[in-house]
């Protein structure tokens, strides 16, 4: 435990004129404050607002982030209020605690709707004041460093959340020590076999290179002091697991073919050392191809600048090196922190505008968003970012996620340059629009006025701005036609009772039904029949006598569908509507407890897919045809076919012992097939009958449980 005295050390080796008797006051108000208070460790609470201070002293914050670091807790633990503290410490610390404390509480397991809602409010707390968020970090941190003393169901949501939440958030502010340190343990609570089966191959491959890192060491300073090109220090380091572990789930590779398992960290004085150094790595080694990479001339979004190369050393064996300079370092390591400036107890404007810009862009964007989950998937695209740079024809660089393509590359240069492209050229050839970018490609957009953006685009773009653009303009043109579609069934409707279209709407029963029904125009009911949510047979009972529309046979989008598709889908219903057909989607297969999304389509019905399913994400979300459905409790129990996925070790008898996994919990096998790669590696397709949601995920965990498993998953259908 951490001593006030060493804190307040460690604050003046890095600010001698900082306040130390104000943080002796949040000290002895926070002591009086938690006394009695215990930690699930057993200890006292006070050693926890201490631990999160000097994460923050080592950060280099100013005494306003570290003194609310000692009261954070007060106002949600106590009965203290936020007048109080703002009383005695000042309005910039209450106004820290109280983000700290809002922040706090925080939950972001619950619906989609508060979840989004309670994003924006995260958001908008670190816009106002990045200390808010600094803070937070520090106490995630601390609580995560003591997980161990939680029960396990609180143990996972913590870790889970951390996982999603504050690890990207810490990536993005370019604080790289903090987000390794919180992935590395979220991995080690949510995967624990996993983790410790990774932790044991790594620490035997570790040890099988022990020497090798010092021996690399002592060559390439050697060969620095020959050339004359000054090192401040050179260090190695085994990659991390939880990396580790992401890379062999996402290339399905063998730890053995990972690059980057042991890297080198090179510092020089100056920039110019940096690539006076790259030059000598590659004399002294031969470079993997495709392998370099200069974050220094093309730094990434969170200001992250390094030099990273691949060699193979005498013996055959890959590593990475990465140079930098003292400079670049620090910033690799505290980001945003890295720029605290004392004056005025505010974070520098100039220097750190790059960390606050795409939060900045992200809040203004969002704010039009409405619907909460194209928010949520547009902020998981944002705070998960893997950059490829591209350049125009004219030299400019443009930094897009991994896998954009020129429609993005578009959408990214102007609105209408991405409405208006038809066609694009990467390094003088003419591509499709669907090609994946790589670094370094120079891009040049053809345009032809009056084009209009394809819904087809939505399958491959990858940038929340270019997936909004692209709805945006498709759902005022879906209006526009479900309008027109709509006035006309409503009329169609009407004159096969003899109706006048003008004496319905403009009387007092069509204005109480737009009541009813939510909408403040016709022109909205008119959209809403075009749709498909509301049938116009609905709307015409509404409005005249029963009599008069006895003798009409069914019509709207209940009877095409019945006509087309039979009996409705029995296990799903659809809130507010007897009228409507359901089906399940087919792309996805939705099981009954799974999270579903009904949409609607025209003669067809309600389509039901997974929430997560990539149509309804990518394509088919469409705000004005989502529906709300649920499970129907009272419906049968029979099972669903669902096909898993196995990426496992090509060892004997490894079949034997899945198959016997999945019988030993009383699962039914439907078909299974088996085939071996050219690395070692096997892949076991299988089909099984699943009951629900947690059947199948009791299945996929026992699976994940085998000897030789590396990975599982839901295949479509």
């Amino acid at each position: 435990m951490i001593r006030f005295e060493d804190l307040v050390e460690k604050v003046r080796a890095s600010n001698p004129d900082a306040d130390s008797e104000l943080l002796r006051r949040a000290y002895v108000f926070s002591a009086f404050e938690h006394k009695g208070q215990v930690r699930h460790s057993g200890e006292p609470y006070l050693v926890h607002p201490l631990e999160v201070a000097n994460l923050l002293a080592e950060m280099k914050l100013d005494v306003v982030a570290i003194a609310a670091g000692l009261l954070h807790d007060i106002v949600e633990d106590t009965q203290t209020s936020i007048e109080r503290i703002r009383e005695l410490f000042g309005a910039d610390i209450a106004h820290v605690v109280e983000g700290v404390t809002k922040l706090g509480a925080i939950q972001f397991s619950s619906s989609e709707e508060r979840q989004a809602e309670n994003f924006r409010k995260m958001l908008l707390a670190m816009v106002d004041d990045i200390r808010v968020i600094l803070v937070k970090l520090a106490d995630r941190l601390h609580n995560m460093r003591t997980l161990h003393h939680l029960p396990e169901e609180r143990r996972l949501v913590i870790a889970q959340e951390t996982r999603d939440i504050y690890a990207p958030i810490a990536n993005r502010l370019g604080m790289s020590k903090v987000k390794n340190e919180l992935e590395e343990l979220a991995f080690k609570y949510l995967e624990p076999k996993a983790y410790e089966s990774l932790r044991q191959r790594v620490e035997g491959r570790r040890r099988a290179t022990e020497g090798l890192i010092e021996e690399l060491t002592k060559t390439i300073s050697a060969k620095l002091t020959e050339a004359q090109v000054p090192v401040m220090h050179i260090d190695g380091r085994i990659k991390r697991l939880f990396s580790i572990h992401q890379k062999l789930k996402k290339q399905k590779i063998d730890l053995d073919q990972v690059y980057d398992f042991m890297a080198l960290r090179i510092v020089t004085q100056s920039v110019k050392d940096c690539y006076a150094a790259l030059g000598i790595i590659h004399q002294t080694w031969s470079p993997v191809p495709g392998r370099i990479k200069d974050f220094i001339a093309m730094p990434r979004p969170n200001g992250y600048q390094s030099l990273h190369t691949s060699v193979i050393s005498e013996r055959g064996f890959p590593f990475e090196v990465q140079i930098r300079t003292a400079e670049m370092h620090r910033i690799a390591e505290e980001g945003i922190a890295a720029h605290w400036k004392y004056k005025e107890g505010r974070v520098g404007a100039d220097r750190d505008e790059q960390y606050f810009l795409w939060l900045r862009q992200l809040l203004e964007f969002q704010q039009e968003v409405r619907d909460p989950q194209e928010f949520l998937q547009n902020l998981k695209i944002e705070l998960y970012p893997e950059e490829v740079y591209i350049f125009t024809p004219k030299g400019e660089v443009k930094a897009l996620p991994r896998d954009a393509t020129p429609v993005d590359f578009a959408y990214s240069i102007h609105t209408d340059v991405g409405h208006q492209c038809v066609g694009a050229r990467v390094n003088g050839k003419m591509v499709p629009l669907r090609t994946r970018l790589r670094n370094g490609d120079i891009v040049e957009i053809v345009t032809a006025p009056g084009h209009q953006p394809s819904r087809d685009w939505l399958n491959f773009v990858v940038t929340s701005r270019t997936r909004n653009k692209i709805k945006h303009y498709i759902q005022g043109e879906e209006k526009q036609r479900s309008l027109e579609l709509g006035r006309k069934l409503f009329e169609k409707e009407a004159r096969r009772f003899n109706l006048n279209i003008r004496s319905l709407t403009d009387g007092p029963a069509f204005a109480a039904t737009l009541t009813e029904y939510g909408y403040g125009k016709a022109d909205e009911l008119f959209a809403a029949i075009g749709y498909g949510k509301v049938a116009a047979r609905t709307i015409l009972t509404k409005l005249v006598p029963q009599e008069q529309l006895k003798e009409a046979p069914e019509s709207g989008i209940a009877s095409v569908v019945r006509r087309v598709l039979g009996p409705a889908e029995e296990k799903i219903k659809v809130r507010g509507f007897d009228d409507l057909m359901v089906f399940r989607a087919r792309c996805c297969n939705p099981i009954r407890g799974e999270k579903i999304v009904g949409y609607i389509t025209r003669g067809k019905g309600v389509s039901v897919h997974s929430a997560s399913c990539s149509n309804v994400v990518n394509l088919l979300y469409d705000p004005e045809r989502r529906i709300e459905v649920e499970w129907d409790k009272g419906a049968d129990t029979s099972p669903y076919t669902v096909r898993l996925s196995l990426h496992v070790e090509d060892r004997k008898g490894i079949l034997a012992d899945v198959t016997s996994k999945i019988a030993g919990i009383n699962t039914n096998i439907r078909n299974v097939e088996a085939r071996s790669d050219d690395d070692q590696t096997g892949r076991i397709d299988m089909t099984v009958e699943i009951s629900d949601v947690k059947h199948l995920q009791k299945v996929i965990k026992s699976l994940r449980s085998v000897d030789g498993v590396v990975d599982v998953e839901r295949a479509s259908r």
